[in-house]
């Protein structure tokens, strides 16, 4: 059982970094991720041809109240099919925490919804 449990998260820990070596190693610009869904104001779904990944954006905590404004901006500054860079910083309840920028690295999501005040940077800096 303890064996089971060990190999469980093993295939965890190795799904992550194989994950996590894609985005990192992989040229950006030739390969680059697309915004496949702004699923909420901090989960999106991004993929490149053949993979898809769901991504929390890091050091954000929208109030409920400005939930919609959030997902609309994220929208309309990050459509559908937009190509983004990814700049990860770790994991959280198996998501990948990381900035999303846009392609000319211009936009990240994180600063837009700190400069619109519909979050604050829950991270230190």
């Amino acid at each position: 059982m303890v064996h089971n449990l060990e190999f469980s998260e093993l295939k965890k820990i190795s799904k992550f970094l194989i994950i996590f070596c894609f985005i990192v190693f992989n040229p950006l610009i030739v390969n680059s991720a697309e915004i496949l869904q702004v699923n909420n104001s901090n989960t999106i779904l991004v993929g490149d041809q053949n993979r898809n990944l769901t991504i929390r954006l890091f050091c954000v905590d929208v109030n409920k109240n400005d939930e919609l404004e959030a997902i609309n901006l994220l929208k309309s500054e990050f459509p559908r099919g937009s190509k983004v860079k990814i700049k990860p910083f770790g994991t959280e309840e198996n998501l990948l925490l990381a900035k999303v920028f846009n392609i000319k690295g211009t936009k990240e999501m994180t600063e837009m919804l700190v400069a619109k005040n519909l979050t604050n940077e829950i991270c230190p800096s």
